[in-house]
């Protein structure tokens, strides 16, 4: 197995195509639901991508809480003897999220205001997720070399040496 294939087993792997065909779900979501923000995230916290408008806070700090508590929902739900809870809903005064399981390794965090509804942003949330796993799934069934844009060769075979030799440099 290459390195590449390594990559790509272990953790999500986008290429710029990929990006923008999901890109494109997160646009038609917030377009038919009035959500103001979709963001893609991977289980550990790291924002994918995200559309829609910008938030007071931090993306990067909600992509991570997201995350952080879809994990303790999930521990929850394995203590009551479901295998997950595939959302979560946070209720606040001005603004809510919205938290759903895209596959086992990413979650669409959806926030929105009072220029939508909760059953709005539910009906759509499970359409589109249908279409990313459709696209998650896609991608995965596609050989490495296709994803890849003009000019990008994937990892070298030296990738990881030179980057321990970088990282030991630092500390």
């Amino acid at each position: 197995m290459t390195k590449d294939q390594v990559l790509r087993e272990a953790h999500l792997c986008f290429y710029e195509r990929d990006i923008a065909d999901i890109d494109q779900e997160l646009d038609g979501f917030l377009e038919l639901s009035g959500a103001r923000c979709a963001l893609l995230v991977d289980r550990s916290g790291h924002m994918v991508t995200r559309r829609g408008a910008s938030l007071d806070g931090s993306l990067e700090s909600v992509a991570a809480l997201a995350a952080g508590s879809f994990s303790a929902t999930r521990e929850m739900a394995r203590i009551l003897g479901e295998g997950e809870f595939n959302s979560l809903f946070h209720q606040g005064a001005r603004e809510s999220i919205q938290i759903s399981a895209v596959s086992d390794r990413s979650l669409f965090v959806i926030v929105f205001d009072d220029h939508s509804n909760l059953g709005l942003v539910r009906f759509y949330a499970e359409e589109t997720t249908s279409r990313l796993i459709e696209v998650f799934t896609a991608i995965a069934e596609r050989p490495p070399e296709e994803g890849k844009g003009e000019g990008d060769s994937g990892l070298s075979e030296d990738f990881g040496s030179k980057a321990t030799a970088a990282l030991d440099e630092l500390f």
